[in-house]
């Protein structure tokens, strides 16, 4: 599995990332995680592409599944999120799923994903605080859920 997401999406999808290889034993990879990569591909290569290219790098494949978490979802002719835009064009070409949890409408990712939930909007003016935080809580529930956890988690005890 490939998590992704900017700015809030991008921690969400480190999170994640973290949650699901640690609690559920799964294969899976953040590519905003290694900054010295996601820098140079910058750098190199342009925003727009900085995730598509890792995830060529890394095979992505139709056995893959690409995890998305944004607020807007993107958006090709507004130049919005263009990165995870392109990530998402990259999978569906080469048969990965796509599943994505997003705002709004949720945008190029709600549209082009296998699966995709979209936060309603409740108040103009929460949308991505709230976007973001049912966005936890789904993958929360998601590597809690009996099927899916093979490690339950520990907890630090305050006594």
């Amino acid at each position: 599995m490939f998590f992704i997401g900017s700015g809030g999406g991008a921690g969400h999808a480190s999170h994640a990332t973290c949650d699901f290889r640690k609690l559920c034993g799964f294969e899976a990879y953040c590519p905003t995680d290694n900054v010295s990569e996601l820098s140079a591909r910058i750098n190199d290569e342009g925003w727009d592409l900085s995730i598509a290219n890792y995830l060529k790098v890394s095979r992505i494949n139709s056995k893959d599944c690409l995890f998305v978490f944004s607020v807007g979802g993107g958006n090709e002719e507004k130049n919005i999120s263009t990165n995870l835009v392109n990530a998402v064009k990259l999978a569906k070409e080469v048969g990965a799923k796509v599943i994505s949890i997003v705002g709004r409408d949720g945008g190029y990712a709600a549209k082009n994903s296998d699966v995709s939930i979209i936060i309603p909007t409740i108040d103009p003016s929460l949308i991505t605080a709230l976007t973001e935080s049912f966005q936890a809580m789904i993958w929360h529930l998601l590597v809690s859920h009996p099927d899916l956890q093979v490690n339950l988690p520990k907890w630090e005890s305050t006594k």
